[in-house]
């Protein structure tokens, strides 16, 4: 019997299936180890030297294999065919050697694109041995990531307070990001206009045509400036006869594109679909480890990361059969189409996404799947049909007409197309964001060269110049392609970072560079500006595809990146945090201080008159602040452009009157802080306060809204078994449910105002039955471990305590703030949030610690000489 390791447990359980009872098929669940995130886990001095760790759960998993591999007669690794998969052998078949358990017995690497019976048979006919120079790669790539991350990290902790962590190739995806949003905000609007003829036919069919060329001179969009002009032309237009002089139809072919690539489904899906890459990738994840059909289970798709274009030669002729039978000959070309990529550094070796079998058409597979998975395999086997079907025939026509008034002339064109011959398009039609080919695909009229044409009206429309568009999902990843940034595996988790650590925000799928992620992007690129460079982060993609290709060697890739980074580093540790703030103060001008409509110097503090604004760093992050502090108190929310005036005074510094209160008669009013919008009740110190709730913008806060705020927390009713009051809240950590101590979290906002009794009663019951935390409850439900904390002294631990999340590192207990998932938490993250505990005070009382120092040796001395208890039996 044969051991045979893959990734996923559902594709053990297929793949056993498959195999039959002389192999055991066993699950890694993905990557066994990671380097531990503390300092030395990469050592440069060592010659780049990597430390691994294998956590709990992965640990019991190898011991498992390890275990069956003893018993076995050989092991065949097959986890997935990428740079990562290759990887996941390596580490396995790495411990196993440490434990001992492999001994003589063989070992074998298959890669299989599907998971079909053939596939799978396929490919374990066919064993290789792993790909050392793929394993460099990645060891390289691995290296370098946390070299970087961890390296700079503490710098920004350091120096840019309230900034998470930078990456190598999530920063210069930020970059993207921030420096589109700069473009936006640079741009100038320019008025122009447009001018068009509706024009009717001797046969009364009326169609439209655009202005081209005025007084014998061509004009461009932006030539018709004002609407004096616009009036002027429109005039001469209304009075003029018009004649087409020419009438050109010309035939072009469309030919279709190649099946999807793991970033074009990506954008596709976005497009098409409205899917988030996320949710792409995890569709196609399942619809790639099959489906329960005819009683058995097999995979639809081939494997989803790739970024190669090209099907196999089985592949292609399936897909021309099922050209034929479901679309018919004339659907067929007479030779099979053949694709390559334009993508920098592709990686050709694995196959495009395509459907594991062609004659499994969309119809055929609706009733297993559910309806996101339908509409992403029917995206998938559409577009790889299309591949390989006749090009499009359609016909172009170009009318160009002349307009006489006198002795002023004019000229118009109408454009449009008739598609003769629909060939791929009867399959697959690409989803535009925008309707920008209108034009050009609209039908026109018959129209005979030299015929007199009826002018029925003539519009002017006014337009202004548009900014570009911020980057959505999809775009951002076809830069990052044509960039050569980042691989098809990373897109997503790429992503996933930017939104987590707030960096940016995504609003109707355009992706929204927050403060916090702008001032990380112009730190970097003030002070780090070569590690953000496109050219220089594409140009380390392109050794790290050598070193794959066995043409470099990966330590030498590392020395040379380190030897200037480091030094990099150094520099940056010297810089004052005043240099900083200077520097950013320039870089981000607009979003530091936006432009005031009175005209006034946006610098000036507009409290005192006299002080000049500048950023500021908190132990919360950047904000606006007077250089007068602290005569003057002066803050503004960094990025609050709609509230230039900051959270002081009323009405003129920006502080918004909603109404009174009806029972107390103070005013309610809403203001901007330090730390975000919020509702105001009175004045003074003992004012009612309340922060904005998440999803909530100060631009949909009424009167009736900021009194139901302020109101809380709300009384429920009282708990059937204590008859203790059960109320409701906005809290620290989100919308709460409390009773007798005990705190249990609600999914919104609006559920605090509508929970009725039965609903808290079992929440609370919901939340006791995990354990309470506390001195009288044990222990709190740890939610993630992060591992050992860099200098030592134990685990670091993200518990669920009695007032929500918090980091939990020997006596040290640090909250996480408002809104972070539990489940994003980093060790980078935990770290800081421990130090920043730790400068309070926050890790018990340093007499208690020196004494409890003192008291150790003696310890030491006690244990040394009481005897060890003996063994029993």
């Amino acid at each position: 019997m044969d051991v045979v390791v893959v990734e996923s447990p559902a594709k053990a359980k297929t793949i056993n299936k498959y195999l039959g009872k002389n192999y055991k098929v066993l699950a890694s669940f993905g990557h066994v180890r990671d380097l531990p995130a503390k300092d030395g886990s990469v050592r440069p001095d060592e010659d780049f030297a990597m430390s691994w760790a294998v956590d709990t759960a992965s640990g019991k998993r190898l011991a498992d294999i390890a275990k069956a591999v003893k018993d076995a007669d050989g092991l065949i690794l097959a986890t997935d065919p990428d740079r990562e998969g290759e990887a996941i052998s390596w580490h396995v078949l790495e411990v196993l050697k440490q434990k001992r358990a492999l001994k003589d017995k063989p070992v074998s690497r298959v890669v299989f694109n599907a998971i079909t019976k053939s596939s799978v048979l396929e490919a374990m006919a066919n064993p290789r041995q792993i790909d050392a120079p793929l394993v460099d790669a990645y060891l390289a790539r691995r290296a370098l990531d946390y070299l970087v991350g961890f390296t700079l990290s503490p710098v920004l902790w350091r120096k840019l307070p309230g900034a998470r962590s930078a990456g190598r190739v999530q920063s210069v995806a930020l970059r993207l990001v921030c420096d589109r949003e700069s473009e936006i905000e640079r741009f100038i609007r320019e008025e122009y206009w447009q001018i068009a003829a509706i024009l009717g036919t001797p046969r009364n069919e009326t169609f439209e045509a655009r202005l081209t060329a005025f007084e014998r001179k061509k004009l461009q969009k932006l030539d018709i400036a004002n609407k004096a002009q616009a009036d002027d032309i429109k005039a001469m237009l209304e009075g003029a006869t018009f004649k087409a002089l020419s009438v050109e139809a010309k035939p072009t072919k469309r030919n279709p594109g190649p099946p999807f690539t793991t970033s074009t489904l990506q954008q596709a899906a976005s497009s098409g679909l409205g899917f988030s890459a996320t949710r792409t990738m995890q569709v196609a994840q399942r619809l790639y480890e099959g489906m329960e059909i005819g009683g058995e289970t097999t995979g639809l798709i081939t494997y989803m990361r790739t970024d190669g274009v090209q099907m196999a030669p089985e592949a292609i002729d399936a897909a021309r059969d099922a050209i034929a039978k479901e679309f018919g000959p004339k659907y067929l070309p007479e030779k099979p189409r053949f694709y390559t990529t334009k993508a920098k550094n592709a990686q050709e070796a694995h196959e495009a996404i395509r459907p594991t079998d062609f004659m499994r058409t969309p119809a055929s597979v609706r009733q297993y799947l559910d309806s996101d998975q339908m509409r992403l395999y029917e995206l998938i086997w559409k577009r790889a049909i299309a591949s390989q079907m006749q090009p499009a025939e359609i016909e172009r026509t170009t009318v160009e007409i002349e307009a006489v008034n006198g002795a002023r002339t004019a000229e118009l064109r109408a454009v449009g197309s008739v598609v003769r011959f629909d060939g791929f398009i009867a399959a697959y039609t690409d989803q535009k964001d925008d309707d920008a080919e209108d034009e050009e695909n609209r039908r026109l009229p018959e129209i005979r060269a030299g015929e007199q044409l009826v002018r029925q009206a003539i519009n002017a429309t006014q337009h202004t110049t548009e900014p570009p568009p911020r980057y959505s999902e999809a775009t951002l990843i076809k830069k990052l392609e044509e960039l050569g940034i980042g691989r098809p595996s990373t897109y997503t988790a790429i992503l996933k970072t930017l939104e987590d650590r707030d960096y940016v925000t995504i609003d109707k799928r355009r992706l929204v560079p927050q403060a916090k992620g702008r001032l990380l992007s112009a730190f970097l690129e003030s002070f780090f500006e070569r590690y953000v460079e496109y050219d220089f982060t594409a140009s380390l993609e392109e050794k790290l595809d050598e070193i794959s290709d066995g043409k470099l060697a990966w330590k030498d890739v590392l020395r040379d990146f380190w030897k200037d980074f480091s030094g990099a580093v150094a520099d940056i540790k010297e810089l004052r945090v005043t240099d900083v703030l200077d520097a950013l103060n320039e870089e981000l001008a607009p979003l530091v201080f936006p432009a005031r409509e009175d005209g006034s110097n946006p610098r000036i503090c507009p409290k005192c008159g006299t002080g000049n604004l500048s950023l500021k760093l908190g132990k919360f992050g950047a904000f606006v602040g007077c250089s007068n502090y602290p005569e003057c108190s002066f803050t503004r929310q960094l990025g609050d452009a709609a509230n230039p005036n900051g959270e002081n005074g009323g009405g003129d510094d920006g502080t918004k009157v909603l109404g009174k209160d009806p029972y107390t008669a103070e005013e309610i009013t809403l203001r901007s802080g330090r730390f975000g919008p919020y509702l105001q009740r009175g004045d003074g110190k003992d004012a009612k306060r309340s922060s904005l709730p998440k999803g909530w913008t100060p631009e949909t806060i009424d009167h009736e809204k900021a009194l139901a705020l302020l109101a809380l927390p709300r009384d429920i009713g009282k708990h059937p078994e204590t008859s203790k009051m059960i109320s409701a809240g906005l809290g620290r950590y989100g919308p709460f449910v409390l009773h007798d101590g005990t705190y249990a979290n609600l999914d919104s906002i609006e559920d605090v105002f509508s929970i009725g009794l039965n609903r808290a009663v079992t929440v609370i019951a919901e939340k006791q039955s995990k354990g309470k935390g506390g001195r009288n409850g044990g222990t709190p439900a740890a939610l993630k471990e992060l591992g050992d904390h860099p200098d030592g002294g134990g685990k670091i631990v993200v518990r669920d305590g009695k007032y929500g999340p918090y980091v939990n590192f020997g006596k040290v207990n640090a909250t996480l703030p408002k809104g972070k998932d539990p489940q994003s938490v980093t060790i980078e993250d935990a770290l800081a949030l421990i130090a920043e505990k730790e400068a309070k005070g926050g890790g018990g009382k340093k007499p208690f610690r020196k004494a409890a120092a003192a008291k150790a040796p003696a310890a030491k001395k006690t244990a040394a000489r009481k005897p060890a208890a003996k063994k029993k039996g």
